[in-house]
């Protein structure tokens, strides 16, 4: 999150440019097709520490504009413009006003996580751009009527509680220890469980070690070691922390030094397996608990995990978390561009609000289940929240609330 932006996303200077932002896989493939090109963008981390989650769902993405554009026959083609956000709400904003200040731009997939999408919404708003996020979790996100931000996934409140009952209902641990790294999306998941923890007749116990170097911010390092001390003094029976992948494998480091038996439980922001190679030693991650609000089916499989990975430099389909989302997120706009070109509505301009109107109006059923979208942006069902453990350095599914 500290390494500086590649030029060519935040210039906008042109859309070839753009396209040599992120160079880690290869461009959608028009197939020949005619008629106008319409961008659609992605925002999240593709540099700096927690840029493997952003990954992920970059290959989401580019699997769907490359499917449409070769197998659907459309009258127009999709192009893909990355817009790195470093995962960062202080660099977010101008990657949205990049997308804005793009003529061909008529939506984004994203912002990727909760505190870049906060910071950036108000642009997207006022710029009447659809923006789907897969993976933005945090609950204040979506308010008001036919929100522009939309999200594939559920919120925090969702997962916060379901982690919660798991460590408390499920594992029966009595006292649990709930940090959070001070983050928008870290400190809301995690002050999510704790309350519904306590709810759960636990006893609870909280702290905030704000983002590290290590993870984009500012604290030391060193501020997991005396956090271990004071978590294995506490003779909690597990620990749940609400944070990245970046920041939790030191703390679990820490912990293994200080000699702490108790569970390690987090959200879906440490769904990685980036968390065990930042865990030193990398043993030290086994028998974490991890969670995702996955819609019941979290990653890409068969043909299209196969799909999925034959994308040149692409991460596992079966660990790569939120590529599925993404995959659907994409889809869904692919979906409301077809039905209001058909309509008539054939310029990007036209094309931005009334993006916003059809996917509220549109129904999907994607490899995540079904997805139908409030008013405020949430999802109309129910979520599944899948769970998942580090078992012998692999990172395997065990189960869903």
């Amino acid at each position: 999150m500290k390494l500086s932006l590649n030029k060519t996303v935040v210039a906008v200077a042109s859309s070839a440019l753009l396209l040599m932002a992120v160079p880690v896989v290869g461009l959608a493939s028009t197939a020949g097709a005619s008629g106008p090109t319409f961008d659609i963008g992605y925002e999240g981390p593709l540099t700096g520490s927690a840029a493997q989650l952003g990954i992920n769902m970059e290959y989401g993405v580019q699997l769907a504009l490359s499917q449409a554009n070769a197998l659907e026959n459309l009258p127009f083609t999709v192009h893909l413009v990355n817009l790195d956000d470093q995962g960062s709400g202080t660099l977010s904003p101008a990657q949205a006003q990049a997308a804005i200040a793009d003529p061909n731009m008529v939506a984004v997939v994203g912002p990727a996580f909760s505190g870049a999408t906060r910071a950036a919404e108000p642009y997207y708003s006022a710029g009447n751009m659809a923006t789907v996020s897969p993976s933005a979790t945090a609950a204040p996100l979506a308010f008001g009527t036919n929100n522009n931000f939309m999200r594939v996934v559920a919120g925090d409140d969702v997962q916060g509680a379901a982690d919660a009952n798991f460590l408390v209902k499920k594992k029966h641990f009595k006292k649990i220890y709930v940090v959070n790294d001070a983050s928008f999306y870290g400190a809301g998941l995690a002050a999510v469980a704790a309350t519904k923890a306590k709810a759960d007749k636990a006893k609870v116990l909280t702290a905030t070690y704000s983002e590290s170097s290590s993870c984009g911010g500012t604290a030391s390092v060193s501020q997991y070691t005396a956090a271990a001390t004071q978590i294995k003094a506490s003779k909690a029976t597990a620990v749940f922390y609400g944070g990245y992948y970046c920041d939790l494998g030191l703390l679990i480091g820490a912990l293994h030094s200080a000699g702490y038996k108790g569970a390690i439980m987090s959200g879906d922001g440490a769904l990685d397996p980036a968390l065990i190679k930042g865990t030193t030693p990398h043993s030290a991650a086994n028998g974490v608990y991890l969670s995702v609000a996955g819609g019941g089916n979290a990653f890409l499989t068969g043909n299209l995990a196969s799909e999925y990975q034959a994308q040149n430099g692409a991460p596992s389909a079966s660990t790569a978390t939120y590529a599925a989302q993404a995959y659907d997120a994409t889809n869904m706009i692919i979906a409301a561009i077809k039905a209001a070109y058909a309509g008539g509505t054939t310029t990007a301009s036209a094309l931005r609000p009334a993006l916003i109107t059809g996917l509220h109006a549109l129904t999907y059923v994607g490899v995540t289940g079904k997805i139908k979208f409030q008013p405020n942006g949430n999802l109309v069902r129910s979520s599944v929240v899948d769970f998942s453990q580090v078992v012998k350095g692999k990172i395997k599914a065990i189960g869903h609330s």
